[in-house]
């Protein structure tokens, strides 16, 4: 298995169904031209065996979030501006590779990706706006944490250097 930009000419975005309508429609009509806009770049996780079939994937977009919807531990020794960030856009398995840990992997390569690009730029959190309450329980068994004003927009500090 392996996460490959999506490229709209090979990979099967018709193919793929997750359960979730929004998250479908957003990689069969939007995501190739998100990412060709600039706006968000989408991950697919592929097995080589099958490289065209999409088991998941996630959408990242750069992103920043109001220094006061951090939890006050998190604001120490932060400047009073919006704290970049990583927003992961969209995440979604297939409905037939459900419950084999590709969501996790999926988080993994987000982190990985932000860490990555934290070498390279600014980059202190990792966001998601999770769409529902179970969606924002997934994400808080990786230590992502409700912002301040909203529980549904979680965070996960990449650390302080």
């Amino acid at each position: 298995m392996r996460f490959s930009r999506l490229d709209t000419r090979q990979h099967d975005r018709d193919g793929f169904c997750c359960g979730e309508p929004a998250l479908d429609v957003y990689l069969r009509a939007q995501a190739g031209q998100h990412q060709r806009d600039g706006i968000a770049t989408t991950h697919v996780l592929i097995d080589d065996a099958e490289p065209t079939r999409i088991l998941g994937y996630c959408s990242l977009a750069a992103a920043q979030l109001r220094l006061h919807d951090l939890q006050p531990a998190d604001r120490k020794r932060l400047p009073r501006y919006p704290v970049p960030a990583v927003r992961i856009g969209r995440l979604a398995v297939s409905s037939d590779s459900q419950g084999k840990g590709y969501g996790r992997l999926l988080v993994g390569h987000a982190l990985n990706c932000s860490v990555d690009l934290r070498a390279r730029l600014g980059i202190r959190l990792l966001l998601v706006d999770a769409k529902n309450d179970a969606a924002a329980s997934f994400y808080r068994s990786f230590g992502f944490q409700s912002s301040a004003d909203d529980a549904l927009t979680l965070y996960l500090s990449l650390g302080n250097g």
